[in-house]
């Protein structure tokens, strides 16, 4: 615990100097970014066009102005409604014998032929 609280303060310590020792090394950095800034800006400023008012976009118009939207109609009724896997009828329901089943005799077994005539 007290080797944790050691390192920590030694880093925190060498952050703190070096932020000090950036100022002195690198700190024209910072003047020349902001001086080009500046110079830009100013160029900016100097070849901006104005255009015209009556060249210039105007805002947009809200659509509901020109689109009126009404509610929806009902769903129509179709035929999956009334016939076929999720019917609403029961009797014609497509599922009516539970799904596919398997046979109890097969084809070999009721001709007497051995099950290993089939490749």
């Amino acid at each position: 615990m007290l080797l944790e609280a050691v390192c920590w303060t030694n880093a925190i310590l060498l952050e703190t100097d070096a932020a000090k020792k950036w100022v002195n090394k690198w700190g024209f950095l910072v003047t020349e970014r902001d001086k080009i800034e500046a110079e830009q800006e100013k160029l900016r400023n100097k070849c901006r066009l104005h255009t015209p008012d009556h060249l210039k976009v105007r805002p947009a118009s809200p659509i509901s102005k020109y689109i009126q939207v009404g509610p929806s109609p009902p769903v129509p009724k179709t035929t999956q409604g009334l016939i076929g896997w999720r019917s609403a009828i029961p009797g014609l329901n497509l599922e009516q014998y539970k799904g596919p089943r398997r046979g109890k005799w097969s084809f070999l077994s009721q001709m007497k032929w051995p099950e290993d005539c089939i490749d």
